[in-house]
């Protein structure tokens, strides 16, 4: 018998921990949402966020029928699979088919991670968000524990890694990790024109094997930690007129 997966918030009300990230960042980013807009979901894949056990989660991060018009890319074709959005769009590279100044607000969520040339990623979103539009991204911080693990580990071992320490995690949703856009100071380099309203954010560990044991120790451990070890980037960037 496969042993249970432990999960933090299953003893929870709403089935959500006291920190969860993804509730946080979504929260923000309804905040920004109007039924005027439109928006994308960059580097969506094929949306497996669907599959969240928790309803109230799912609902936050449920975007489509908040915005006019909800589009989401990737240069995986999973994405025309995506039943999350209005409109898939299957990416070449960074490039996104649509004319300039399209969106209103260009979400990454988990990407930055997996962009290889960032210069080319910046100047990519720069050409496809309006004036005035909000650039929103969450990604791990360059020098938290995760990532110095993952840029130690060669990219072709981290799925048979992943199915060990994060054992819900599907193989399908894994991809190359480069952390060249994971800093404020990087990201402030790539994006130097924009309205700054970025943070670390400490977030709950995600990689703890499935055990509650290791799960306690990490969250003993956090209050000690510096917020780049432990957190993720939660990045809020407005174009400037």
């Amino acid at each position: 018998m496969k042993p249970k997966i432990f999960n933090p918030a299953e003893n929870k009300v709403g089935g959500f921990t006291e920190n969860d990230g993804t509730i946080d960042f979504y929260a923000r980013v309804n905040s920004l949402i109007n039924k005027d807009l439109v928006v994308l979901d960059y580097g969506a894949g094929r949306g497996g966020w669907e599959n969240d056990k928790c309803k109230y989660r799912k609902e936050i991060r449920a975007l489509r029928g908040k915005a006019k018009k909800l589009y989401a890319s990737d240069i995986d074709e999973a994405v025309l699979l995506n039943k999350n959005v209005d409109q898939s769009l299957l990416m070449k590279g960074n490039k996104v088919n649509v004319k300039d100044n399209f969106f209103d607000i260009v979400i990454a969520d988990y990407v930055l991670e997996h962009i290889k040339d960032p210069y080319e990623f910046a100047i990519e979103v720069n050409r496809i968000l309006k004036p005035g539009g909000w650039f929103c991204a969450r990604t791990p911080h360059k020098f938290s524990l995760i990532s110095i693990s993952a840029r130690i580990i060669k990219n072709q071992f981290h799925k048979n890694l992943l199915r060990y320490v994060q054992p819900d995690r599907y193989a399908v949703d894994i991809f190359p990790t480069f952390y060249r856009l994971n800093t404020l100071k990087d990201l402030k380099n790539f994006f130097p024109k924009y309205r700054d309203m970025s943070f670390i954010y400490r977030t709950e560990p995600s990689y703890y094997f499935g055990n509650k044991y290791i799960f306690k120790l990490q969250r003993l451990l956090k209050p000690i930690l510096i917020s780049p070890l432990i957190g993720n980037l939660f990045i809020f960037k407005q174009k400037q007129n």
